[in-house]
């Protein structure tokens, strides 16, 4: 049994997500990646993400949360899933940020995110940082916002759903 007639999607190995686990939500996402120019310890300057910020959709495209630093999903139930990359593949398009498996490892409120125990970043188009050419001591400490959309799965286990 999947989400809303939606079934676990076809993704490299190291993002499937764990067996015993069942879909129970998908969101679309679209905002920004938010990147500053760093100087690195050994004298390099680089973009660094500093978080993501984006809105959060339904298949009827209505606003059911947001995405933010954590990194961290609310949905408007209150519920909020913080989460930690485990994995990740390049985007099939290399104009877009990989694809990512999450592993939960925090929860506030009570809501559709309450058991979440893995997520899936996929379908990405856009959010990788500005040229490296572009960070040097003249944008040091600038803030770049780049746009991106995703799609995120959410799965518990299904011992708990």
């Amino acid at each position: 049994m999947t989400e809303k007639g939606h079934s676990h999607p076809d993704v490299p190995g190291e993002l499937k997500a764990p067996a015993g686990e069942r879909l129970i939500f998908i969101a679309h996402a679209s905002g920004s990646q938010i990147y500053m120019c760093q100087q690195e310890k050994d004298g390099r300057f680089a973009w660094i993400l500093k978080a993501p910020e984006a809105e959060l959709c339904d298949d009827q495209g209505n606003i059911i949360g947001y995405h933010f630093a954590g990194p961290s999903w609310r949905h408007n139930d209150g519920s909020v899933v913080t989460g930690k990359a485990v994995a990740r593949v390049d985007a099939p398009n290399s104009d877009s940020i990989p694809w990512l498996l999450i592993n939960a490892v925090g929860f506030t409120g009570r809501g559709i995110f309450t058991g979440v125990t893995t997520i899936q970043r996929l379908n990405t188009t856009g959010g990788q940082p500005p040229a490296a050419t572009e960070c040097s001591t003249s944008t040091d400490n600038t803030e770049v916002k780049v746009g991106y959309t995703a799609d995120y799965y959410f799965y518990a286990s299904e011992a708990n759903t």
